[in-house]
C-alpha cells in the first residue's frame, strides 16, 4: 500500500494533485503568514507528502509565489472587461464618464473578489502588516512589465486633470482598490463596537461596496462642472 501523498498511482492526476497543494498553501499561508506557514502542515492539510511539494514548487516561496500568481490570473479574469477598455479605447483618459465608469468598475470587481476569497483577503492583510517584505522577493519583471504597459494611459490620465492630487495615479488607483481589503478586514472590528448591526449579509456587502465606490471615485476625480439651468 502506498504512502499518503505518495506520487504512486496519482501520477494521471498531477494537475489535481498541484491544485490541492495550491488551495492548502493557501489556507494554511492565510491563516499564518509567509513567516509562520510550515511547509508540514500544507502537506498534511493537501494529503500529499512534502517532496512532491518541492518537486513541484521548489521551495516555500515558489509556492507562495504560485499562490499569488493564481490569484493574480483571477483578478485579472475577472477585470478583463477593465484591461479591455484600456487598450482599445485611448479616450478613457482624457473622458470623465468614460474613467468615471471604468473605476466603478474596477473596484466593484476587485471588492465582490475579495468577498469571494476571504484566504487572498488575509494573505494581502498579512503582506501589509508584514511591509510587503514576501511580495518584494516574488515580484518579477514581467510583473513590473505589466504595469508599464499601461504607463501611457497613466500618464495621459496625470495630464488630463481629471484627478484631484497630482500624486502618481499608479499609486492613487492602488491606495483606491486596497480599501476594499481593509474595509472587509475591519468587519469584525465594526460588529464589536455596534454588535446590533448587519455587516456581513449580501444586503450590508453590497450597500458597503456602492459606499466604498461612490467615496473613492469622488475622493480621487475632480468634481463635474456644474451645468446651467
Amino acid at each position: 500500500m502506498s504512502e499518503p501523498g505518495s506520487r504512486r498511482g496519482r501520477a494521471h492526476d498531477a494537475e489535481g494533485a498541484r491544485e490541492a497543494i495550491l488551495n492548502a498553501a493557501e489556507e494554511v499561508f492565510a491563516e499564518h503568514g509567509f513567516d509562520g506557514a510550515r511547509i508540514d502542515a500544507i502537506a498534511a492539510t493537501a494529503g500529499y507528502n512534502k517532496s512532491l511539494i518541492f518537486q513541484y514548487f521548489d521551495d516555500k516561496l515558489g509556492l507562495y509565489a504560485e499562490v499569488v500568481r493564481r490569484a493574480d490570473r483571477e483578478i485579472n479574469e475577472v477585470q478583463a472587461g477593465v484591461y479591455t477598455a484600456l487598450s482599445e479605447d485611448e479616450t478613457i483618459a482624457s473622458n470623465a464618464h468614460k474613467f468615471r465608469t471604468l473605476l466603478e468598475t474596477s473596484i466593484t470587481a476587485f471588492f465582490d473578489y475579495l468577498v469571494e476569497h476571504p484566504r487572498i483577503r488575509r494573505i494581502l492583510i498579512w503582506e501589509v502588516a508584514e511591509g510587503w517584505q514576501t511580495y518584494t522577493k516574488i515580484m518579477s519583471q514581467r510583473d513590473r512589465e505589466d504595469i508599464e504597459r499601461f504607463r501611457p494611459f497613466f500618464s495621459k490620465l496625470q495630464s488630463s486633470g481629471l484627478l484631484r492630487s497630482g500624486i502618481d495615479s499608479i499609486v492613487q488607483l492602488v491606495m483606491a482598490v486596497y480599501i476594499c481589503p481593509y474595509y472587509l478586514a475591519s468587519i469584525p472590528l465594526y460588529q464589536m463596537v455596534l454588535p446590533g448591526e448587519d455587516f456581513s449579509s449580501a444586503t450590508a456587502l453590497a450597500r458597503a461596496r456602492a459606499y466604498i465606490v461612490d467615496f473613492l471615485v469622488a475622493g480621487m476625480m475632480v468634481d463635474p462642472p456644474e451645468t446651467k439651468p
